[in-house]
């Protein structure tokens, strides 16, 4: 016969041994940033700075709303976090969190809860002027942009602006035109240098043929890659007009930009039009 006590000690043991493996089943959630909200601000005190966290725990509250007036509107302010920057001379500070796992915006306010002064915000990267000795509270959101979740793995850079690419053009005093099509062809070189995303060149091209004007345009892209590089530009000209040989007038804007700020070359120049070059 079975011992009916014996049953009830082996029956609550694994009654006890169920209930261990639910519990231990159960997953351990992580707790909030300390800095969560503004009270609990990491300090910046010197760039560059970098860091990550995981924002996944990240709340959102009162102040955050304060923090997002209409200037910026961001859709959201979720898993937010908050950073104190205070810098001992003026600079451009660049703030960068592209990097994240997850649709990262930024928001840029000075002053206390209940008294913000708005200063900047955008998502990915923003870059704003600092005034030694102000404190600057950089609150660093889930915008939600990317349409999920709740924060991630953010990625967070701040380091001083770059300045703008220095920028360099020549126009050749002689260009051409083609004369089934009337277009005007222009030449030269160029040269960008520092940090450079992208850059070109844009030529408006004015004539005088006979009694009246012919009026044109052309643009190409520059590689920016620290070279000196040749350009060429086809203006073509207005509906129902064609240039000629002769002296031609050419307004040329070249621009270079970098990650912050662009860098542009705007001048005249006066280019003799000879057919076939």
């Amino acid at each position: 016969m079975h011992n009916p006590r014996r049953l009830l000690i082996q029956g609550g043991a694994a009654v006890l041994a169920a209930a261990m493996t639910v519990v231990a089943a159960v997953p351990a959630y992580a707790a909030a940033p300390a800095n969560d909200t503004i009270a609990g601000a990491v300090a910046i005190g010197a760039l560059p700075f970098s860091t990550t966290l995981d924002t996944t725990e990240a709340t959102t509250e009162k102040s955050d709303a304060e923090a997002n007036p209409a200037e910026c509107g961001a859709p959201a302010t979720d898993a937010s976090v908050w950073y104190d920057l205070t810098l001992p001379a003026d600079d451009i500070a660049l703030v960068d969190v592209s990097a994240s796992n997850y649709g990262a915006g930024v928001l840029v306010v000075t002053g206390d809860p209940g008294f913000f002064k708005f200063v900047a915000c955008g998502p990915g990267a923003i870059a704003f002027a600092v005034t030694a000795g102000t404190t600057y509270h950089l609150m660093i959101i889930d915008d939600q942009q990317d349409g999920t979740g709740n924060g991630g793995d953010l990625q967070l850079s701040v380091t001083t602006a770059p300045p703008p690419p220095d920028l360099s053009v020549t126009v050749d005093p002689t260009g051409s035109f083609d004369k089934a099509t009337g277009a005007a062809i222009i030449h030269g070189t160029a040269t960008c240098t520092g940090q450079v995303d992208f850059g070109g060149i844009l030529a408006d091209v004015i004539q005088k043929v006979g009694r009246g004007v012919v009026y044109g345009f052309g643009e190409t892209e520059l590689a920016c890659d620290g070279t000196t590089e040749t350009w060429s530009i086809t203006a073509i000209p207005s509906l129902g007009t064609k240039f000629a040989g002769g002296k031609t007038a050419t307004v040329s804007l070249a621009y270079a930009c970098g990650p912050v700020f662009c860098n542009e070359s705007y001048q005249e120049y006066t280019v003799q039009l000879k057919h076939n070059g």
